[in-house]
C-alpha cells in the first residue's frame, strides 16, 4: 500500500525504498548486537534521506563520534 501511496503522491514527503534481502534466525540479531557485531546510533533523518548515497556510512560514524580510518574489523568487549 505505501508503494501505491507514493506513486499516487500521497505517501510520505520522504522515503528511501531498497531491495534485498537479510535473514537472522530467531534471536540471532539480537545476540550479534550484544556480542558487538554492529553500531548503533539514534536515527538522522539528514542521513537517512541524503541522496548522496556514498557519503552516508562516513557520516553516520562521524555523528556517533567515531573516525572511521580507526576501525577494526575485530569486535568485542573491552
Amino acid at each position: 500500500e505505501i508503494l501505491r501511496a507514493i506513486a499516487r503522491g500521497t505517501g510520505p514527503q520522504k522515503a528511501m525504498i531498497a531491495l534485498g534481502y537479510a535473514g537472522w534466525g530467531s534471536g540471532q540479531l539480537e545476540e550479534e548486537i550484544s556480542s558487538n557485531g554492529w553500531l548503533t546510533s539514534q536515527a538522522d533523518s539528514s542521513i537517512i534521506f541524503d541522496p548522496y548515497n556514498d557519503t552516508k556510512y562516513e557520516r553516520a560514524l562521524r555523528a556517533m563520534g567515531i573516525n572511521p580510518l580507526l576501525l577494526s574489523a575485530e569486535s568485542g568487549h573491552a
